[in-house]
């Protein structure tokens, strides 16, 4: 199975940035996708980025020139760089993977999510 462990998420003014990392860990062969969505209140869960194995990037037009996705394969973390925060941003943040087993299984897994809360 692989565990996701994401942390960075917080509190910050309008106009602030944030980093958040989301490292993965478990009998895991080789990471292909890897995204970040979020989810703020009442709202459904949305894409915000995700980043293929190669470097493929796919981002969201409403963060677009605002945030940056990047990934380090070694380490089998993803990143996500969030710069010029709007309130708008404030949402639960949740990296997803799809990951290639030891056992041969592709599956597609969820992080418990991190709050990221920005004020006016």
């Amino acid at each position: 199975q692989v565990q996701l462990v994401e942390s960075g998420g917080g509190l910050v003014q309008a106009g602030g940035s944030l980093r958040l990392s989301c490292a993965a860990s478990g009998t895991i062969v080789r990471i292909n996708a890897m995204g970040w969505y979020r989810q703020a209140p009442g709202k459904q869960r949305e894409l915000v980025a995700t980043i293929t194995s190669g470097g493929f990037r796919n981002v969201a037009d409403s963060v677009k020139g605002r945030f940056t996705i990047s990934r380090d394969n070694a380490k089998n973390t993803m990143y996500l760089q969030m710069n010029t925060l709007k309130p708008e941003d404030t949402a639960v943040y949740y990296c997803k993977t799809d990951s290639l087993l030891a056992d041969l299984r592709i599956v597609s897994s969820w992080g418990q999510g991190t709050q990221v809360t920005v004020s006016s």
